[in-house]
């Protein structure tokens, strides 16, 4: 038997989520398909897996251009030797930013929905197409506390992360009984990562210890619900620091 494969949808630095499900997949035993904008990045964290013995390629890939999912989930499905076919998705792609709903033009808008939702449907369509003739596999969506609740200054990205999120519990009605598990993980609190090392680095250093969500560990939990047995299988689960109020 060969390595079973993974796509990971919305890669960027090595010190971001998207890497860290990489390199755990990889871990896992996948032959992971490191898709994202960025051609350095995902060369990047095709590099640092196989400097760990893992196997891994990268696909240059605009989530909100249907001809560049298509194009990766065919590349990914192509026979080759030493590979099973696809059982593991992953769709990561999102972008954030506070904006005064009055300031926010039609453009904007709907720049964030395509990223954040739109991208989710062409990713989760070709991944249904794929896996329902297999009759297993595993989809994974990355939520958000907007995926729950609106705040002010971010009606753009709280639209765009629950409709993700009631795409990811349609799929999982119609796909869970052929066999094709589908889960949309909550993230509900800062991840310690290069984004808001980046742009807010006070933020990070007020969380301190243990205030934000560890990469490493939230890419743990996405392997788990992959193993996760027929019979308990988790459509949605939260992660968030323990020191987070809520």
């Amino acid at each position: 038997m060969g390595k079973p494969v993974a796509i990971v949808v919305g890669v960027g630095a090595e010190l971001g989520l998207g890497a860290a499900l990489c390199r755990r997949f990889a871990e896992g035993g996948h032959h992971v398909f490191v898709a994202g904008r960025s051609a350095d990045k995902i060369e990047q964290v095709v590099r640092t897996i196989a400097s760990k013995g893992g196997s891994a390629e990268p696909v240059l890939t605009d989530t909100t251009r249907e001809e560049d999912v298509i194009r990766l989930f065919d590349r990914a499905m192509s026979p080759r030797v030493g590979l099973d076919p696809l059982d593991l998705v992953a769709y990561n792609a999102g972008n954030n930013r506070k904006l005064d709903f009055r300031e926010l033009s039609a453009q904007m808008f709907e720049d964030f929905w395509r990223i954040g939702c739109f991208g989710g449907f062409l990713v989760g369509r070709e991944a249904a197409r794929r896996l329902v003739p297999l009759g297993r596999g595993t989809v994974l969506f990355t939520g958000a506390s907007g995926s729950l609740r609106g705040k002010p200054g971010f009606a753009h990205f709280a639209a765009a992360k629950a409709g993700l999120r009631m795409l990811a519990q349609s799929m999982a009605r119609e796909y869970g009984p052929l066999g094709i598990h589908v889960a949309h993980v909550v993230i509900d609190g800062g991840i310690d990562g290069d984004r808001l090392r980046r742009n807010r680095p006070e933020i990070v250093k007020e969380r301190g210890e243990d205030g934000l969500l560890g990469v490493d560990a939230i890419a743990e939990t996405y392997w788990q619900i992959h193993r996760q047995a027929r019979s308990a299988w988790a459509q949605e689960i939260d992660l968030r620091p323990f020191k987070e109020s809520f």
